[in-house]
């Protein structure tokens, strides 16, 4: 039976729904590192939010894991890269807290704005400074968005709503995107000299560590309110603090800090700043939603193949995934086929879909070509590793998509290119479900590829069917089924046969020296 740890506390409709869809559910919060490493091993899913650290020594002790849920957006305690070498699905969910945080910006930008906390704090102490706390107005103040994504373009929408202009930072805001938030796109020097008030909402990569530097906090305008709900380590927080004391930044308020959790800060007790603990998912509403979401997301992949949200694999939704399910079974065996027969030699792949192949998700098809070519490599390759080994042997991969109508309703080709030039396998499904071989290096061939196999290579010559069946049977190996191929006659023929068994080198050696053979080897599938 599936299992599923959940190992951060999370709301109860998360176990609900697994068990719900059949799932066995084990919530064991609280473990140390050795502890979650000596129970991982027994789980095919770890549903996790921010405490638990799934490091490279925690998923080495996880053989049976297949995928790591964050009910949450970011994933900074998930070791991303060794999960990916291990084929190990990690996702998170990245809407089911968005206006949550979108709001807990606008809240510290209001806190800003009329220095709510010193203000509550210095009442609360029997003061009445009414003239001690000048406010401003946000309407008709420009906000800088550095980063207009899911949760970016919610607080784009609650500024205009309060009459904010807002302009925005993103590589990847496209034009027509831009216009449908009703922002402007902006290059990061000009939001940086603009902005009245700058938030931050763009995930910690290696581009975005640091992003407001010593440097670029000199280049905003003087006395710049700036906002972080995002990600610890976008901010260098040492220069924040001399931005601060020095009157450049006008206020600050963090709800996240490069060390979590933030017991000392060099910020603490500068004045005009404000902070809070992580607390931008932290309403009743985001926990049900993340926790809803990650069990749906982990529950469909686990039993039906959906990839939802994955971090490291193109997604598939649980509709995708019957209808592709042939296809990626097809795709498999030609990647298979082809690193079994070219072995070293392949430079580069294309992946091409035609006919009905042509109207689906190709990606998923892709990684299913690669997860076969490069189980030729390593045993424990997948859907997720895959891509990542093809990298890093320097195999450059394609995908090329035929609106053309062919010979065939839907077709899947491999093209890899090797130094004495590109070969090419080809199949299809019939009755929509049954993978089937029907190309072979220009050989029409039709064959289903499954279990024990001969790929054999021939000069095309009266008898040799014989005296290759006899060679089989003298080596007590019984055939289940031939199949033949050849570009014409006395030219190079093909034959795929499948076998009753495993083919050991003494038979290949027997078979290679059969007259007018040029080319034996097993396959497996």
């Amino acid at each position: 039976m599936t299992k599923v740890l959940i190992s951060d506390s999370m709301d109860p409709r998360a176990a609900a729904i697994f068990r719900e869809r059949g799932i066995e559910v084990d919530e064991i919060t609280g473990n140390t590192p050795d502890e979650l490493a000596a129970i991982i091993g027994d789980y095919d899913g770890l549903a996790i939010r921010s405490s638990t650290k799934v490091t490279s020594a925690i998923l080495a002790a996880a053989t049976n894991l297949k995928v790591v849920g964050r009910a949450g957006i970011g994933v900074d305690n998930v070791d991303i890269p060794a999960a990916t070498q291990r084929g190990v699905v990690v996702m998170n969910t990245p809407f089911g807290n968005s206006i949550t945080t979108a709001e807990h910006a606008i809240a510290l930008i209001f806190a800003l704005a009329r220095q709510l906390p010193e203000a509550d704090a210095s009442t609360q102490a029997g003061k009445w400074e009414k003239n001690r706390f000048m406010g401003v107005e946000v309407t008709g103040k420009v906000l800088g968005l550095i980063g207009a994504g899911n949760i970016g373009s919610i607080v784009a929408s609650r500024a205009l709503g309060l009459k904010m202009k807002v302009v925005a930072f993103d590589p990847f805001l496209s034009p027509e995107r831009s216009v449908e938030i009703g922002v402007e796109k902006v290059e990061l020097d000009d939001l940086l000299r603009r902005a009245d008030f700058i938030t931050l909402h763009t995930p910690l990569t290696d581009q975005t560590r640091n992003i407001l530097s010593a440097e670029n906090i000199a280049k905003t305008k003087k006395g710049v309110r700036i906002v972080n709900c995002a990600r610890g380590g976008l901010i260098d927080e040492a220069a924040l603090k001399a931005a601060l004391d020095s009157g450049q930044v006008g206020g600050a308020a963090l709800d996240v800090f490069a060390s979590e959790p933030a017991k000392e800060s060099p910020l603490f007790g500068t004045p005009n700043f404000i902070s809070t603990p992580h607390l931008g998912a932290s309403t009743s509403e985001a926990q049900v939603n993340v926790a809803i979401q990650v069990a749906e997301q982990m529950s469909d992949f686990l039993l039906l193949g959906g990839v939802t949200n994955a971090m490291n694999m193109p997604s598939l939704t649980a509709e995708e995934a019957p209808r592709l399910r042939p296809y990626m079974a097809l795709a498999e065996n030609l990647g298979k086929l082809v690193g079994q027969i070219l072995g070293e030699d392949i430079k580069s792949v294309a992946i091409e879909v035609e006919g009905a192949a042509a109207q689906l998700n190709q990606k998923p098809i892709t990684g299913a070509v690669l997860a076969g070519l490069m189980g030729t490599y390593s045993q424990t390759v997948n859907m997720v590793n895959a891509p990542v080994l093809a990298k890093e042997r320097g195999l450059d991969v394609r995908e090329v998509r035929h609106d053309r109508e062919g010979d065939y309703q839907t077709l899947v080709a491999v093209e890899a290119t090797t130094s004495k030039g590109v070969r090419r396998v080809a199949g299809t499904l019939f009755g929509n479900n049954s993978p089937r071989l029907v190309e072979l290096f220009g050989i029409e061939i039709e064959a289903e590829l499954d279990g024990a196999m001969l790929y054999i290579v021939n000069t095309d010559t009266p008898g040799f069917i014989g005296k290759l069946g006899t060679a089989l049977g003298e080596a007590g190996i019984n055939i289940a089924t031939f199949n033949l191929g050849r570009r014409k006659a006395r030219d190079d023929a093909a034959a795929l046969l499948a076998v009753d068994g495993l083919i050991g080198p003494e038979v290949v050696k027997t078979l290679c020296e059969l007259d007018g053979v040029r080319k034996v080897v097993p396959l497996r599938f």
